[in-house]
């Protein structure tokens, strides 16, 4: 089992590039950086963390900016969105961003991709079917996986409709792995049905969820039965205790990976932090 590190870059917190190689010098696998441009005043929908909304939310810097730099100045560590807001974004304009930074990283990038919770945040970007957010995002990562895998990529959907282009640079990865957030079964069937990998929360509080590890046998009968081998659809578990036997249980139930969050905090107290999980992970693999 791998394990990697979240955390919100702001102009307050430790910078991208001394969490990178902090990160790498503890073997760390991977930092993830999620996404948020804005934060509007109204607020239809919950914080699905429940409670207020932490600062950071609002602070948050842009995450194909803040990993450009982790992946320009590691050699070894990935970099992923988690996640990436998807239905924010141009599909045409993402795609580059993603096959730049796929490129700038020598194949390192993980892209976590998801729809997202802020109702008013997406309706100022154009996307006010709430509700239909979820089929917006499948279209227009289809969309993008057209355009990194076709020399003249066209699509013709709902959503998106472009005809045919040119555009470059294509990933170094092919196929350019698309881990697909969300929660069961609502996320694990988006995961089975466009997915590379599946990147559920380990509970998420606001809405009484069961700890995942309780869903992960009918999460591989359901890839079973959409022709999917749960081999090729690897897990990756946001938000895990930092606990040895926690990780232990996580690791013998076939999780492929398990983030630690971290606050946005200056860069020694940022360290001291990793030097503490550094250790458990290491009681945890001994």
């Amino acid at each position: 089992m791998n394990y990697g590190v979240a955390i919100f870059f702001t102009d307050s917190s430790i910078g991208p590039v001394d969490m990178g190689a902090a990160l790498e010098e503890r073997g760390f696998e991977s930092l993830w950086a999620p996404e948020h441009s804005h934060i509007p005043l109204t607020r239809k929908s919950p914080y699905p963390q429940g409670g207020d909304l932490p600062k950071k939310y609002y602070d948050v810097m842009d995450p194909f900016v803040t990993l450009t730099a982790a992946g320009a100045t590691t050699k070894n560590l990935k970099i992923g969105t988690g996640i990436c807001l998807v239905v924010q974004r141009d599909p045409i304009q993402t795609a580059k961003a993603v096959a730049s930074l796929d490129q700038i990283s020598k194949g390192r990038f993980l892209f976590g991709v998801g729809a997202g919770w802020n109702e008013d945040e997406m309706a100022n970007h154009g996307t006010t079917d709430f509700k239909g957010r979820f089929k917006l995002m499948e279209e227009r990562v289809k969309a993008m996986r057209e355009i990194w895998s076709k020399v003249k990529p066209e699509f013709n959907g709902t959503h998106v409709k472009f005809g045919p282009m040119m555009t470059w640079p294509k990933p170094v990865q092919k196929p350019l792995p698309v881990i697909v957030g969300g929660m069961f079964p609502h996320g694990a069937r988006r995961a089975i049905a466009f997915g590379d990998g599946w990147m559920p929360h380990v509970t998420r509080p606001a809405y009484g969820e069961k700890e995942i590890l309780d869903h992960l046998p009918a999460f591989r009968d359901m890839a079973k039965a959409a022709g999917r081998d749960p081999a090729m659809l690897p897990i990756t578990a946001w938000g895990p205790a930092a606990e040895p036997d926690v990780l232990k249980r996580y690791r013998d139930a076939g999780v492929a990976r398990v983030i630690f969050s971290l606050p946005s905090e200056d860069k020694d107290k940022t360290l001291a932090a990793l030097d503490k999980l550094a250790g458990v992970v290491r009681q945890a693999v001994s």
